[in-house]
């Protein structure tokens, strides 16, 4: 393999990174530290020099500049190192690239990362320049479905959108939920009654409680897409599925989620198949609704210039506003650019990393 079969390696593992970065910064990172450390010897080709440490110099830097690191399994994490990424002898070309020309490779996987994020900002601003009279759902999500480096990253878009829906209106709603116990079993509460305490908020003379409703993201989506992405304080629980799905994907996602009534949303043209799917793998019970873009845009549109929309319009775009914020922190630029000029980035120019 030769050097441009190598950074065309590289920018597979680019291009099919969400907007987070992480595999790529891994990359940067290891060759940084075979380029710079006097205290650690690497050997590229033999990825038991770096496979555990390397993850650490990543967060180091995703921390820095994403606030948060990789929670995906260590397997998954791995992946980057497959034969179909960038295993170690295409990082073992890589390096000795990287070496001779100062940082180059380190440096151009950097300029692609300030690329991705510029595209979010962009996207994001939507929400600082719309208020409820001309926030458009379909337009919102036409700019990261348009931009390529985006659209790897739009299930979790899809994720705040339906969060922030659900949330407002159950919010307006001021849902309450009531936990309450069978008198029959008084002796198994007096027994347990610490237990209960702490862990139920239920005494002997204590046997209800009422709690607001609410809704809640879990933060994390599995790097399989399996799981839930939503989940509410009153039984419901929420996958949001943009893509294909797979008979395989269909009984992942219901199998894993451990809850009564699932709620999927999907596209308009993904739902037919997704109730077939159900009905073959014979879980169609579990799933209370079925819920689509088309949905979405209509509710949007009531929560945003109904009847109700001086109540519920405002609070769910503060809501989008906040979580996309913490979900996609674009780090100041005076921060990243002082970064990237103190490595001596700034000045490396080169034909093939242009």
């Amino acid at each position: 393999m030769n050097i441009v079969e190598a950074k065309q390696a590289i920018d597979k593992v680019i291009a099919k990174a969400r907007v987070h970065f992480y595999k790529p910064i891994h990359i940067a990172e290891i060759l940084h530290r075979d380029r710079t450390s006097t205290d650690i010897i690497l050997e590229l080709d033999n990825l038991e020099t770096y496979r555990n440490i390397s993850k650490k110099w990543r967060d180091v830097i995703c921390n820095q500049f994403l606030g948060r690191s990789s929670t995906s399994s260590a397997r998954y994490q791995d992946d980057v190192f497959n034969e179909n990424a960038v295993p170690p002898q295409v990082l073992a070309i890589l390096g000795k690239e990287n070496r001779e020309k100062n940082g180059i490779v380190e440096a151009y996987i950097y300029r692609r990362f300030a690329e991705r994020f510029t595209q979010m900002s962009s996207g994001l601003s939507y929400c600082d320049t719309h208020d409820k009279s001309n926030f458009e759902l379909s337009e919102f999500l036409l700019l990261f479905w348009q931009e390529a480096g985006l659209r790897r990253s739009i299930d979790k878009l899809y994720e705040i959108v339906v969060y922030s829906l659900f949330s407002a209106i159950v919010t307006e709603l001021e849902l309450s939920v009531e936990v309450s116990m069978n008198p029959k079993k008084q002796p198994i509460l007096r027994e347990f009654e610490d237990f209960a305490k702490r862990v139920i908020n239920l005494q002997p003379d204590v046997t209800s409680f009422k709690t607001s409703a609410k809704i809640y993201r879990v933060g994390v989506t599995n790097a399989s897409d399996r799981g839930m992405d939503i989940w509410a304080n009153f039984g419901l629980a929420i996958q949001i599925k943009h893509l294909s799905l797979s008979e395989e994907l269909a009984e992942n996602i219901v199998s894993s989620v451990n809850a009564d009534r699932i709620v999927i949303v999907c596209k308009q043209a993904e739902q037919k198949i997704i109730l077939s799917l159900l009905n073959q793998i014979g879980w169609k019970s579990r799933i209370q609704s079925i819920i689509t873009e088309n949905d979405l845009n209509d509710w949007y549109e009531k929560a945003l210039r109904g009847k109700y929309g001086e109540q519920i319009g405002e609070k769910m775009l503060q809501i989008l506003s906040n979580e996309i914020k913490i979900e996609f922190p674009v780090t100041e630029n005076t921060e990243f650019v002082k970064f990237f000029n103190g490595r001596g980035y700034d000045k490396l120019v080169d034909t093939l990393w242009s």
